[in-house]
């Protein structure tokens, strides 16, 4: 939680000074922002926009959490693709599985997300 908070910090001050670059954190987290590239363990990512952002608000109880869904570029060696990736399931590419992990600002009830807002971590596992 404490980590989370320090990177949310960080993008929010970085939003404010300009362009951040992101880079794998601890935890072997890729940060990007829509239309961002970044090379996350193998493939080059690239958020294209979010789908849906139904997670529940950050202060407020409800009976399911809700999930974002984003389309995204993804390339590799032989190609590029755009899919669509689900956070918390992680989807196969390659010899591996790249997942959405964390989706950043946390939503807050009647309040929208402008898509250059977002800030999305991946993690790729796999590949030799």
């Amino acid at each position: 939680m404490r980590v989370a908070r320090s990177l949310l910090a960080f993008a929010l001050v970085g939003s404010l000074a300009g362009c951040i670059t992101y880079k794998s954190d601890e935890r072997g987290l890729t940060y990007l922002r829509i239309g961002e590239t970044k090379t996350v363990g193998g493939p080059r990512v690239t958020p294209l926009r979010v789908i849906s952002d139904s997670r529940c608000p950050a202060t407020v109880q409800c009976v399911w959490a809700g999930e974002v869904r984003i389309a995204a570029r993804i390339e590799l060696g032989s190609g590029a693709e755009t899919r669509e990736l689900v956070m918390g399931q992680p989807a196969s590419v390659a010899d591996g599985t790249l997942e959405l992990v964390e989706t950043y600002p946390e939503r807050k009830p009647d309040q929208k997300i402008y898509p250059d807002e977002y800030l999305f971590g991946f993690r790729f596992s796999g590949g030799l």
